[in-house]
């Protein structure tokens, strides 16, 4: 892979690109979950791998193919998320990003009834309780209903907008992306061949729109 990529603080950044183009194995080592064979990776002034453990403080994650602990409700399970990054009141936390999402009715429930969509809100809420610098999304909203995803994309703006948070996201949905996002960058074939706002980089591959550049890029990676 040959990926430079820089998200400044409160910038919202798309990592954009087909099946196979390298996004969710970047996200990966920027996570420190995949330790890269060349490079270096800064994650809020810490290196890593070595400094890890302290960047991720600050750091939230969530995807849709991410498990929820069966066997807790949803408030319990956000209390243990909450003390494990330190928060004061890991219970008023979860509560309040429960609220942020629109799904304050489901702190009761067991995390085995919820619904793939409710299952999706909860993992953001658990992802963004503690107010992190940088949160970074896996397809987010693949699959989910519209109202649904209007819910997702409502609490993400809310928190960067209220916190200056960061927002590194991947996503096939073009149209969510030019809603959210200041920056768009492309991979393909694990490298950057495009980074810039939605119309410049339309404009770059004289394409009407971001998913006509996705539909051009994704017939080179066959």
């Amino acid at each position: 892979m040959g990926v430079d990529l820089r998200v400044e603080g409160g910038e919202r950044v798309a990592l954009l690109g087909a099946n196979g183009a390298g996004k969710t194995t970047t996200l990966m080592m920027l996570l420190g979950v995949i330790t890269p064979d060349a490079g270096t990776i800064e994650m809020l002034g810490h290196l890593l791998p070595h400094e890890r453990s302290t960047a991720m403080l600050g750091v939230g994650f969530a995807a849709g193919y991410l498990p929820l602990p069966d066997k807790l409700k949803v408030r319990e399970l956000l209390g243990v998320y909450g003390r494990l990054y330190g928060l004061p009141d890991p219970d008023d936390a979860g509560d309040r990003a429960l609220r942020r999402f629109g799904i304050s009715p489901l702190a009761t429930q067991m995390a085995s009834e919820l619904s793939s969509g409710q299952r999706t809100l909860v993992g953001l809420a658990k992802a963004t309780m503690h107010h992190p610098r940088l949160l970074v999304l896996d397809e987010p909203t693949a699959s989910l209903d519209p109202d649904v995803a209007l819910r997702a994309r409502a609490g993400i703006e809310s928190l960067c907008e209220a916190d200056g948070t960061a927002l590194l996201v991947t996503s096939h949905n073009m149209t969510e992306v030019e809603r959210i996002c200041h920056r768009v960058v492309f991979l393909s074939h694990g490298k950057v061949v495009a980074d810039g706002t939605a119309a410049d980089v339309a404009a770059q591959f004289g394409r009407p729109s971001l998913e006509d550049v996705f539909l051009h890029l994704a017939s080179e990676e066959l």
